[in-house]
C-alpha cells in the first residue's frame, strides 16, 4: 500500500503544490478576513448581550481586543514551538477547528464573560499566522524568502479588506451571522488542509519541546544566542508600534482632520488594503531584485517616515486618499525583516522564530493603539495647546526613525 502524501518527507525546499499554497495562503486570508467579519457588528452585539450603552460597548471591545492580543502574546511562542516538534500539519489543522468552535460559541453567547473567554481562547488558537510563515520558510530557498513572506503578507492584506465588507454585509442577517460565517471558513479550510497539505517537519528539522523556549522570555533568550538577532526583534517592535499608528488612530484621525463620515473610512481603508496586497504580493519580488532584503527594508522605512510626515499636517482629504497607495509601498519591511531573522535562524527553530514575532507584533498591539490614542486626545482636545490630529503620526516617526538607526547599526 503507498505511503499516504501527507506523511512523507518532503526534500529541502520542495516546491508546493498548488492546493497546499491555496491553503496556505487561505489560511492566512481567513485568519485576517475572521477579524474583520465580525468588526461590523461588535459594537451592535455587545450592547444586545451587556445591555449598556455604547460608550460601555466601546469598553469592553477594547477588553476583548486587549485579552485577544494578550493570548498571543503569551502562547505564540509555545504554538510555534509545538510546530519545530509535532509539526506545521496537525498544528494548523487542530487550530482552524479550535478557532471554527471559538467562532460557534461568539455566536451563541449570552454573556460578556463568555465571550471574553471565547475571545481569549481564540487568541490562543489564532497562531496560524505564526505556522504558516515557519511552513512557509519551510519549503522556501533562503533568497526567496522574503518574497514567499510577501504573499502571505498579500493573504493578510486581501482577507482585511474582504473581511469588513462581508461582514458590512451579513450584518444585515443579524448580529450572530458573521460568526457562523467565520466558523464556516474556518472549518472548510481545516477540510482542505487535511486532504492536500503535507508535513514540512522531517526528522532531519524536528527538535524536542522544550517548555524553557515555549515562553515570549524563554524562546527570546533562545534566540538571542545567534548575533543579531535581538537587535534585529527590537527593530521589529518598533516598526510594528509605529505601522500600527493606522489602525489605532485612522477612524479618528481622518474623521477630525477631513470630516469623512464611516462610509467613506472604510472605503480608505479597503484601498489601503489592496494596495498591501499589490504591494506584497507584487512588487516585493521587485524590490529584493533590485536592493536585496536590506535595501528594502532600509528604503520601505524611509518611504515609511516620508508617508508619516505629510499626514501629520495633511488637511486635504483627496490628497489623503491619493496618499495611501504611496504609504503602502512602505509595507515590503515586514517581509524583508522575516526574510533577514528566517535566514539567519537554523532550521529547527522556525516555528520558535515565528512564535516569537507573533508575540512581538501582539505586544505592539497592545502598547500602539494606547499610545497612539492618548497622543491623539491630548492633541484634539478643546483645551489643547496645539490641535493636531496628525500628532501620532509624529510619535511614529520618532518610533520608525529609532528602528531605523538601530537597523543600520549592524549587519545580519
Amino acid at each position: 500500500m503507498p505511503t499516504p502524501p501527507h506523511l512523507t518527507d518532503p526534500p529541502p525546499y520542495a516546491r508546493p503544490r498548488l492546493l497546499t499554497l491555496v491553503f496556505v495562503l487561505g489560511t492566512v486570508m481567513i485568519d485576517a478576513m475572521g477579524i474583520g467579519l465580525i468588526l461590523p457588528i461588535m459594537p451592535s452585539l455587545l450592547q444586545e448581550v451587556g445591555g449598556g450603552s455604547l460608550a460601555d460597548a466601546a469598553l469592553w471591545g477594547g477588553i476583548l481586543a486587549t485579552g485577544f492580543a494578550a493570548m498571543q502574546f503569551l502562547f505564540g511562542p509555545v504554538v510555534g514551538s509545538l510546530s519545530d516538534s509535532i509539526g506545521r500539519r496537525p498544528v494548523l489543522l487542530v487550530s482552524l477547528t479550535a478557532l471554527a468552535l471559538d467562532y460557534l460559541v461568539m455566536a451563541t453567547a449570552g454573556s460578556l464573560w463568555l465571550m471574553l473567554l471565547a475571545r481569549m481562547v481564540g487568541g490562543i488558537t489564532a497562531a496560524t499566522h505564526a505556522t504558516a510563515g515557519a511552513y512557509m520558510a519551510d519549503i522556501s530557498r533562503p533568497e526567496d524568502k522574503a518574497r514567499n513572506f510577501g504573499l502571505l503578507g498579500a493573504a493578510l492584506g486581501v482577507g482585511f479588506v474582504l473581511g469588513p465588507l462581508l461582514g458590512g454585509l451579513l450584518a444585515e442577517l443579524g448580529t450572530r451571522a458573521p460568526f457562523y460565517a467565520a466558523a464556516a471558513l474556518c472549518a472548510a479550510n481545516a477540510a482542505l488542509g487535511w486532504l492536500v497539505m503535507p508535513e514540512t517537519v522531517t526528522d532531519r528539522t524536528r527538535r524536542a519541546f522544550d517548555w524553557r523556549e515555549a515562553n515570549p522570555l524563554g524562546a527570546v533568550r533562545t534566540l538571542a544566542r545567534i548575533p543579531g538577532i535581538s537587535r534585529l526583534l527590537l527593530v521589529y517592535f518598533l516598526y510594528s508600534v509605529a505601522i500600527y499608528v493606522y489602525p489605532a488612530i485612522w477612524s479618528y484621525y481622518s474623521a477630525a482632520s477631513f470630516g469623512w463620515t464611516p462610509a467613506l473610512i472604510g472605503v480608505s481603508l479597503a484601498i489601503y488594503g489592496v494596495s498591501i496586497a499589490v504591494v506584497q504580493g507584487g512588487l516585493m519580488r521587485y524590490a529584493l531584485r533590485w536592493g536585496g532584503e536590506r535595501r528594502t527594508v532600509i528604503y520601505g522605512q524611509l518611504f515609511d517616515i516620508l508617508g508619516f510626515a505629510i499626514l501629520a499636517g495633511l488637511t486635504n482629504g483627496t490628497i489623503a486618499l491619493m496618499m495611501i497607495p504611496v504609504t503602502a509601498l512602505g509595507a515590503v519591511v515586514q517581509p524583508a525583516l522575516q526574510g533577514i531573522l528566517s535566514r539567519a535562524v537554523a532550521d529547527t527553530h522556525q516555528g520558535t522564530l515565528q512564535g516569537v514575532m507573533t508575540s512581538v507584533h501582539a505586544l505592539s498591539m497592545i502598547v500602539s493603539p494606547l499610545m497612539m490614542t492618548a497622543t491623539f486626545a491630548a492633541f484634539t482636545r478643546e483645551d489643547a495647546a496645539l490641535h493636531l490630529p496628525g500628532a501620532p503620526f509624529l510619535l511614529a516617526i520618532l518610533l520608525m526613525a529609532c528602528g531605523f538607526a538601530l537597523f543600520l547599526r549592524g549587519r545580519l
